[in-house]
């Protein structure tokens, strides 16, 4: 069988990160060889499937006190050497600092390269510095796997036609979550808290919601990014006198229990790639309202008015009014909910190892090795 690299920063909790570990478990159980590099360890990361081989590549101690162009050039070397040491039929680097690292390093390595983007390329990849790296190194692309048709589009022409676009895998608990015997009356968001998120006008929107719906809370879970949206959202909760019906739950590794009897799941970043708590709430059977945002993930997933409900960005009002129609035509958002549970039967794991090991097993046999 043959042995599938992946390349990425860490496995923190994360969408790339839990695409990867998910992904690489998989291979790991059809029978490839499967090592997974990263540049560090962190404290919260997802489990490794016991098959899956890690190999940490990141800066050495003695390379710590030295400057940043040094560091930057060791990551890429250390990278070259891994590939030349493990030699895997193809090497798949996930999210931008990884995928510009491994298209630098493969050079005389024999390795084909396959990038993975992961976030809005107009807001990720703009730039001169972006633009440079792009003009010089993506044409070094065996292929490129992205979310969206939108997020394809970005990129040049000659990588377009050498990329293929696949849905982000569930993690099977959603899908096996039993449905909902009720609904509570609480309004739920998971996802990182940071800005782009953009959970505090999720707070602003639900104070609108409370005017009419008094007996509604809103939940919030998701760890701190620490960029300074975790103390805006406590000053939007203060600022709206909600301190006892918004709560910020944290990080939950029990999502597919705490989110499954909720009325709304709600939805509201100004950008992402493919969102993953999205698709798990829909996976959950969740009435969803979320914002039509760049790159077009949850245009990909909604059909608005079937099985969810799509709203502008930054759009409060828009937020506020959806989340009360779900609220007071309870029916009609079941039956969307009931709808949105479809998505397990494209976004499985099994569905979506098939699509990526089609399109690895093709560029094992076709693909660039420079």
């Amino acid at each position: 069988m043959p042995k599938i690299a992946f390349h990425l920063n860490c496995l923190t909790h994360g969408g790339a990160e839990r695409v990867v570990t998910n992904l690489a478990g998989r291979f790991a159980d059809a029978g490839y060889e499967v090592v997974v590099a990263t540049e560090w360890i962190d404290d919260n990361e997802y489990e490794l499937n016991p098959k899956v081989r890690r190999v940490n590549i990141g800066l050495k101690p003695e390379d710590e006190n030295k400057g940043r162009l040094y560091k930057y050039i060791r990551r890429i070397k250390y990278l070259h050497d891994f590939m030349l040491c493990e030699k895997p039929d193809v090497l798949v680097a996930f999210a931008k600092l990884a995928l510009f690292r491994a298209l630098m390093a493969c050079k005389k390595t024999g390795v084909p390269v396959v990038i993975s983007v992961r976030n809005d390329p107009r807001t990720y990849y703009i730039g001169i510095r972006n633009t440079i790296l792009i003009k010089r190194y993506i044409g070094r692309a065996a292929g490129a796997v992205f979310q969206t048709e939108e997020a394809k589009s970005f990129f040049p022409e000659k990588l377009q036609k050498i990329s293929t676009v696949i849905l982000n895998p569930l993690t099977p608990k959603y899908i096996e979550a039993p449905d909902a015997d009720h609904r509570d009356k609480v309004i739920v968001n998971a996802a990182r808290l940071v800005k782009f998120k953009n959970q505090e006008m999720l707070i602003y929107a639900f104070s609108d919601v409370y005017d009419k719906h008094q007996d509604y809370k809103l939940k919030i879970y998701g760890a701190d990014s620490g960029d300074g949206t975790l103390e805006r959202l406590e000053e939007a909760i203060r600022e709206t006198h909600l301190d006892e019906e918004v709560e910020l739950m944290g990080q939950s590794d029990s999502l597919e229990e705490d989110l499954r009897c909720a009325s709304v799941f709600a939805y509201p970043s100004n950008y992402e790639g493919m969102p993953n708590s999205l698709m798990e709430a829909m996976a959950l059977g969740l009435p969803c309202v979320a914002t039509d945002c760049p790159c077009g993930g949850p245009r990909e997933l909604i059909e608005d008015g079937v099985n969810g409900l799509l709203i502008p960005i930054k759009d409060r009002k828009a937020l506020s009014d959806k989340i009360c129609w779900m609220i007071e035509h309870p029916n009609e958002a079941e039956e969307m909910g009931r709808k949105a549970r479809l998505i397990a039967d494209k976004a499985s794991l099994d569905a979506v190892y098939e699509q990526w090991r089609s399109y690895l097993d093709n560029v094992i046999s076709n693909g660039k090795r420079l």
